[in-house]
């Protein structure tokens, strides 16, 4: 990749730090950000990032081994010159199911990226700066404290939970967002005027299997009894209640949580949070509306916020393309966001 030409500036520069499979990068240029580096250690998501991406130098490797004052001179930057960093820190060490058990939380070592991504912004000294993650990532001591030294170094912060769905995204997806600034008053996004429901996310896709997208005919292996399931459930938001309890399932019996399973989504509301599980009815409220099978990688890729265009090698498999997908920054939430730090930065 070209590096940037200092002397002209007629653009605003980002860094993406744990890319994944590109989600932010994608949000950070539909907000105008010239995306000059991007770091990412998952092989597949690397070569989903390249496929998308191809114009951003992508560091493959561990971010804890990485020299930030590196990544500048490679981009042709000097210190303080960096528009925006961004990133989201691995969260699963954060997420609500698993800080119900506080020793797994707590001992998770991804927890502790968040100090590396504290450590690029105290060297690289951006402009503004954009994390997001988790809600429980709030409360941490880790996120508490990076806050801290942001003041110190002269940022003012921002700090919100605020929902995907208020953003273009046709999902609810309830996230953190800091965006900070040492050059203006950093205020979140105003919220789309109204929401995109399943229904216009996914009109006019055809079944799975016509069209010729890959991603999307990757087909499911069910048994006989779990077909003969999804097809009792009742058509656009219907679940698994709904059913006769000769037909619900004995796990499901014994318990009385977890009630989105085996859940159909409804055409004339968002989508619930897409996860790594988008791809088994087993996991969430994953079956479409009307039709008589999961929702497909494509159309879970819709729901996340990318476009029908954005591309997936389907060698990768299903289960780690729904991670990575379950995984990304929903582009539109991140547009949304950068697209206010851009205003501050182009009035600085």
């Amino acid at each position: 990749m070209k590096s940037p030409e200092k002397d002209v500036r007629n653009k605003l520069y980002a860094i993406d730090l744990f890319s994944g499979c590109g989600g932010l990068s994608l949000g950070l240029k539909g907000a105008g950000f010239a995306v000059v580096a991007a770091v990412e250690i998952d092989r597949k998501a690397q070569q989903t990032y390249q496929l998308n991406h191809p114009d951003v130098r992508l560091y493959a490797e561990d971010i804890r081994k990485l020299d930030p004052v590196l990544m500048l001179q490679d981009a042709n930057l000097e210190v303080g010159e960096l528009d925006l960093l961004a990133g989201c820190p691995p969260c699963q060490g954060f997420s609500r199911l698993r800080t119900k058990n506080k020793m797994t939380s707590v001992s998770d070592d991804r927890n502790d990226l968040v100090e590396d991504f504290l450590r690029f912004i105290g060297v690289m000294k951006p402009k503004t700066v954009m994390l997001e993650n988790v809600p429980a990532l709030a409360k941490d001591a880790r996120f508490l404290n990076m806050q801290c030294q942001l003041h110190t170094l002269g940022y003012q912060t921002v700090v919100h939970v605020l929902d995907a769905a208020d953003y273009s995204v046709p999902q609810r997806r309830k996230r953190l967002i800091m965006l900070a600034s040492r050059v203006h008053a950093p205020v979140v996004a105003e919220k789309a005027k109204k929401r995109i429901t399943v229904r216009r996310a996914l009109k006019g896709m055809v079944e799975p299997g016509q069209g010729g997208d890959k991603l999307h005919g990757l087909g499911e292996n069910r048994s006989k009894k779990v077909q003969d399931i999804i097809a009792l459930i009742p058509k656009d938001g219907g679940s698994r209640s709904d059913l006769p309890s000769k037909y619900q399932l004995d796990c499901h019996k014994r318990s009385d949580g977890f009630s989105d399973v085996y859940g159909r989504l409804s055409w004339d509301d968002v989508s619930p949070t897409i996860t790594s599980g988008c791809s088994n009815p087993s996991k969430g409220r994953f079956l479409h509306p009307v039709q008589n099978r999961t929702i497909s990688l494509r159309e879970a890729a819709i729901l996340q916020g990318f476009p029908r265009s954005y591309k997936f090698d389907v060698a990768h498999g299903k289960e780690s393309i729904a991670l990575m997908i379950g995984n990304a920054l929903p582009p539109p939430f991140i547009t949304a966001h950068a697209s206010a730090l851009r205003i501050g930065l182009m009035q600085e």
